[in-house]
């Protein structure tokens, strides 16, 4: 019998879950009960953990394939493991790392690939002594109390995903910058998300979106504007403090995140995160039109008046 204990966190998302030590190998009944507290709470911390890059790997691929990390530029990775993304604003070889400005704006990870995630595991490795937070939004909430009306428009509804609007991307040394272009060209995703397993939907929006297929770019803004306002509202959100040793893993398909800059820079924070390779492609490449659509738009009215 599992010997786990859940412990809500949040009223829109989070739960501690102690009893389980990750380094060791997990039971089929310990690794029920966490995928089912998963889909409950959409975020779950595991306080005092102590992993090896290996039992991280380990205990990730309980609950999915892990994301071959194409879409990441080299440098970021684990130079043993790259199966690891190194989230950390430590100076590697007397330059920024690639990743230390990482997730500061509003986002699900990985909507700029073909295949977003399916979820994430985080292992906080080093911390600074205040801030450093991470925010998570509930999207099944986000979708749910939308008016009917609001509702019947996102159907069908697609949005192009842009990894240049990661916030901070130019601060990046050129290289990172060039790779991740390059490895990572606009994106189209249907707005309107159904969970495999739990079957509820969600809306996937955020602050990397660079507009919605078929309008235009002030219809696009603002509306995208409503959306991003009403899906990190605070009773959408659960707010972790980390404490060093925490892993915190997350289920991509229903929430979004942002990981927030409120702390000393020149104090060290470094993450390992394994991400869940998305269960199906779900995206298509964005090809820019030839012509402005509102210029075209305006053309096109203008002809039959």
């Amino acid at each position: 019998m599992s010997q786990i204990k859940i412990a809500p966190l949040g009223f829109a998302a989070g739960a501690e879950v102690t009893g389980v030590d990750l380094s060791k190998p997990l039971s089929s009944a310990d690794q029920s009960v966490i995928n089912q507290a998963w889909l409950k709470h959409l975020v779950l911390v595991f306080p005092g953990q102590d992993l090896s890059p290996e039992q991280q790997i380990a205990f990730s691929r309980h609950f999915g394939l892990l994301d071959p990390q194409e879409s990441q530029a080299p440098t970021t990775l684990h130079p043993d493991h790259r199966e690891i993304l190194v989230l950390s604003n430590k100076m590697v070889n007397g330059k920024k790392s690639g990743t230390h400005n990482s997730g500061r704006n509003w986002h699900t990870d990985l909507t700029y690939t073909p295949r977003p995630a399916k979820g994430a595991i985080l292992h906080c490795k080093e911390k600074p002594p205040v801030g450093g937070d991470t925010m998570w939004a509930n999207l099944y909430l986000a979708y749910e109390t939308l008016s009917p009306r609001i509702q019947q428009l996102l159907e069908g509804l697609e949005a192009i995903h842009d990894v240049t609007l990661i916030r901070g991307l130019e601060q990046r040394s050129p290289d990172v910058i060039a790779e991740m272009k390059r490895r990572n060209p606009p994106m189209i995703h249907p707005v309107i998300r159904i969970h495999p397993e739990t079957k509820r939907k969600s809306y996937l929006v955020g602050q990397r979106v660079r507009g919605f297929v078929g309008m235009g770019d002030d219809e696009s803004r603002h509306l995208l504007d409503m959306l991003n306002e009403h899906a990190t509202a605070p009773e959408f959100v659960f707010r972790h403090r980390w404490q060093l040793g925490d892993v915190v893993m997350w289920d991509n398909r229903c929430t979004s995140h942002v990981a927030l800059g409120d702390f000393d820079q020149t104090q060290p924070r470094v993450m390992f995160r394994c991400s869940l390779e998305g269960e199906q492609e779900t995206g298509r490449l964005f090809e820019r039109p030839q012509t402005d659509d509102r210029a075209a738009m305006v053309q096109a009215v203008a002809a039959v008046s």
